[in-house]
């Protein structure tokens, strides 16, 4: 992240590249867009600022359904939001798209400590977004044991910023996932079947997936 800081201007340039080109169809406001990269509000309006004089994004609105409650009843109505939406006619979209996704922040080989703290983790299998393969049902496994969800959701979240994208994950603890290995679970196979990479293997799980 930081030789790509320096190539882009910041850390946080890189953060709301990421988000805008691999969420193309997503309309952000500057809250949500402060949130999803976790960064302050006044460093997102600077950096928005500087990508709307490139054009590679632009204003839009739209439409979402919000819950109201007017003493027992509760109703949906919609709610205009005004935000921005990547510039599908941005000339280098598809070069940069392609520079970003092989120059991942994200070292295989962190994600085990990053995850860590979260509880014995005994197993971590990455796919999709970190292997390039968007077909993948998921993009990490993880299995341990005494894992604390919350915690866990909390690392995902911080490895989502620096991705710019929502991870598909799946959490499991030991017993149950060798339950669902041996019983060929359909996740399991769908992960372990097709391109994934293990990066922390504590149950000799790699000679029983292949059996």
């Amino acid at each position: 992240m930081k030789i790509l800081g320096k190539l882009f201007g910041s850390p946080a340039m890189v953060k709301l590249l990421r988000l805008f080109l691999f969420n193309p169809e997503q309309v952000f406001t500057n809250k949500e867009a402060a949130t999803r990269a976790k960064i302050t509000l006044d460093t997102v309006r600077l950096e928005l600022s500087i990508m709307k004089q490139m054009n590679f994004i632009k204003k839009k609105t739209d439409y979402r359904a919000v819950l109201s409650k007017r003493g027992k009843n509760k109703t949906t109505k919609r709610k205009r939001v005004s935000g921005w939406i990547l510039n599908e006619k941005f000339p280098y979209l598809e070069q940069l798209q392609d520079f970003l996704m092989s120059a991942t922040p994200i070292k295989h080989k962190d994600i085990p400590k990053r995850l860590g703290a979260s509880g014995t983790i005994k197993l971590i299998v990455v796919a999709g977004m970190f292997i390039r393969n968007q077909d993948s049902r998921l993009d990490i496994l993880v299995v341990g044991n005494n894992i604390r969800k919350s915690q866990l959701e909390t690392a995902i979240k911080a490895i989502e910023s620096e991705l710019g994208k929502e991870l598909r994950y799946a959490v499991f603890d030991t017993q149950e996932f060798k339950y669902r290995l041996g019983v060929y679970d359909r996740l399991i196979r769908d992960v372990f079947d097709y391109p994934h990479e293990i990066i922390l293997d504590k149950i000799g799980v790699e000679s029983e997936s292949k059996s």
